[in-house]
């Protein structure tokens, strides 16, 4: 008997042992969203104040919501960024590929957008790049439009790095990115993203998006795609930059 109330005593504290590892382990970080690097009015008349406080308080707000309650659910995606979630692409479940890429899409586009006249001009090395894969800064924009206007329904135009060095004008559908390994993109470092869902213009811009567009350019921070693609170029970097830390004191 008294063999018996020792093994017990053995297992109490070996269970009692456990419960406490596992209080204390470190919560599952969840991804932030980060705030707008200007005021919401700053665009103004480009983008008006209302459709920058609802596009990124409500879609953008949205889109982290859903990821972080989609990655709840699947342990084996945990501690990975939202780069290395992107990369799998084709691997992901659809509602934590949909929601990645919403957050990371939208991350980008707040930074690479300033008030008129804030936003600098291309750097001598990122021109020179526009001009051998262009012919010029007027041919990419010109470029950058039509597929902005041609993209049928929802998505993004992109200006990319190639892995050879090149740029290229793409879009992609819905939430996907140049970042995801997936069918049918061309897969390369985004360095400009613009969001042609109508939510990002319709208040202002109806059904014009081209107008949209035309006026978009004036908000580009170029200081911002300069800093992209000399990091992007830079023999330490390990890939395109990581837009969207997680919930800092909750690390993974």
């Amino acid at each position: 008997m008294p063999s018996l109330i020792r093994a017990l005593r053995q297992l109490l504290l070996v269970a009692w042992l456990g419960l406490l590892l596992v209080a204390a382990a470190p919560a599952q970080a969840a991804f932030t969203l980060p705030p707008l690097p200007y005021p919401a009015e700053a665009l103004e008349p480009q983008i008006d104040t209302r459709t920058m406080e609802i596009h990124h308080d409500r879609h953008h707000a949205g889109y982290v919501a859903q990821l972080n309650a989609a990655l709840a659910q699947r342990d084996d995606l945990a501690g990975l960024s939202l780069e290395q979630l992107l990369a799998r692409g084709r691997r992901l479940p659809e509602a934590v590929r949909n929601n990645a890429g919403g957050h990371w899409n939208h991350s980008q586009f707040w930074t690479a957008m300033a008030p008129a006249g804030d936003g600098g001009t291309p750097s001598e090395e990122l021109l020179a790049a526009i001009k051998a894969s262009f012919g010029s800064l007027e041919a990419l924009q010109d470029r950058f439009s039509q597929v902005a206007a041609a993209r049928f329904g929802s998505g993004w135009a992109w200006l990319i790095l190639r892995p050879d060095g090149t740029l290229a004008v793409t879009s992609t559908a819905n939430q996907d990115n140049p970042l995801m390994n997936q069918p049918g993109i061309e897969r390369g470092t985004p360095l400009l993203g613009l969001d042609v869902w109508e939510h990002a213009y319709y208040l202002g811009y109806q059904n014009r998006r081209a107008d949209y567009i035309a006026a978009w350019w004036s908000l580009v921070n170029w200081d911002q795609v300069n800093q992209r693609y000399a990091e992007a170029l830079s023999p330490a970097s390990a890939g395109p930059p990581a837009l969207s830390p997680r919930t800092p004191d909750a690390g993974r």
